[in-house]
């Protein structure tokens, strides 16, 4: 192996394009229009991926002033206010779209690829240079000339090549458990909503409709509905029927670190990554462990029921777990207050920051049907949660490796041939 192969590096700004540059979004959105031009924002990238599932749309006569960032596909997205630092590059189908000024907008150059240079971004050497270079008079930005004199090292092609497709390759699987996972929550949530919101076989029962569950199953279902328009036998009980919530204890942030000594503390900004952002080496009294699999949610901004598969962690306060009491599963738990979250957020009024309280879960409801259908709800639903909490861990897995291998051959450190092992043991 030379090493000198790896030892060329360049500015990040000389290998944009150079009719485009770097450059940074619409700085006053304003409200939004539901005709206007969608835009992506801080919220939106996480964990390399962009969300488009919400965007914020701004006015066309606004956005026609910012025809720099105006995207076309292919481009790589850094954020530069706030949460610095997460990337991700634009799929093609998002061409038209535009971007917030806490986004900036590099149009790498295509011998290069924006692959290359996210890979690179997310390399430690980089971090730490981005670190050094924040601005955090206010909250932490990263101007763009910082940003255009970020090294990013260069090494030939041919072993350009042969880093991206191995790293690659572990992105891939990582991005197919993602959507593994989607898949599996969506069939969770049509069993949940067809047996227990639209009452499906109680009232296809009464159209006298052919069965579609098995017949032990389909038995337990009432015949009709009562006069409340709910299967008759099931009754409307507390939440706490169901389930206990657990509240997350006041750690003392004086002994927060980052250098992970002593144990992993869960805040609510946690929870969309799934990785702790701290640890502490207090052990709070009032100190509650949440693990793998079980529900968590944020009380401040809004309310989430997130499915944690992230690694065993102490629980800060603001932060809440709903345990399913025996005989009860956690698809049909998270299922039933996810929408009660969601009037909570809706409704909630406040001069700044929305928060969910005690008293607003003391309000929450749960439909009880008899104990039979429940097992039989839970056997066969329980799996769909049990393989989503299992690709989570793989991926956080496979997360790791890619972190592991990045810097070590983007420097020559470790040979092609020995990386390629340990990816084909980890796949």
């Amino acid at each position: 192996m030379n090493i000198a192969e790896y030892s060329k590096t360049v500015r990040l700004g000389d290998i944009t394009e150079k009719k485009r540059g770097i450059s940074y979004g619409i700085v006053q959105p304003g409200t939004h229009e539901n005709s206007g031009v969608p835009i992506v924002r801080v919220a939106d990238i996480r964990n390399g991926e962009i969300d488009t599932t919400k965007p914020l749309k701004v006015s066309k006569i606004i956005e026609e002033n910012y025809k720099r960032t105006r995207l076309c596909g292919g481009e790589l997205l850094i954020t530069i206010v706030g949460t610095v630092g997460e990337t991700a590059i634009v799929p093609y189908q998002m061409k038209g779209w535009n971007v917030a000024r806490a986004v900036a907008v590099i149009p790498v150059e295509e011998e290069v690829g924006p692959y290359w240079v996210k890979l690179a971004l997310c390399g430690s050497a980089a971090r730490e240079i981005i670190q050094a270079r924040l601005n955090t008079t206010v909250q932490a930005t990263l101007n763009l000339r910082d940003l255009a004199d970020l090294p990013i090292p260069i090494p030939p092609p041919r072993i350009r090549n042969e880093i991206t497709a191995l790293l690659g390759a572990l992105d891939d699987k990582i991005d197919l458990d993602r959507r593994t996972n989607e898949t599996l929550e969506a069939m969770a949530r049509a069993l949940f909503r067809d047996w227990f919101v639209d009452f499906g076989p109680t009232r296809a029962k009464m159209a006298g409709q052919t069965p579609y569950l098995a017949s032990e199953v389909w038995e337990l279902f009432p015949d009709r509905l009562d006069d409340e328009g709910k299967p008759e036998g099931w009754n409307f009980s507390s939440i706490y029927d169901v389930a206990s919530v657990v509240y997350g204890a006041p750690f003392a942030s004086s002994l927060f670190n980052t250098q992970g000594e002593g144990i992993p503390l869960v805040r609510i900004r946690d929870l969309p990554s799934e990785k702790p952002g701290v640890w502490t080496t207090e052990n709070h009294p009032k100190g509650f462990k949440i693990l793998p699999g079980m529900i968590v949610v944020g009380m401040d901004g809004e309310f989430r029921a997130h499915l944690w598969g992230g690694e065993e962690a102490w629980l800060n306060q603001r932060v809440c777990i709903f345990l399913p009491n025996e005989g009860i599963s956690s698809v049909f738990l998270r299922e039933t207050i996810i929408p009660q979250l969601k009037f909570i957020e809706d409704t909630e009024v406040a001069t700044t920051v929305i928060h969910l309280g005690k008293g607003d879960i003391n309000e929450f409801t749960a439909i009880v049907p008899s104990r039979g259908l429940m097992s039989s709800f839970n056997d066969a639903a329980e799996v769909f949660y049990e393989k989503i909490v299992r690709n989570k861990q793989e991926a956080r897995t496979l997360v790791q490796l890619r972190d592991l291998l990045l810097p070590k051959l983007m420097s020559g450190e470790i040979r092609i041939r020995d990386a390629e092992k340990m990816v084909a043991d980890a796949l």
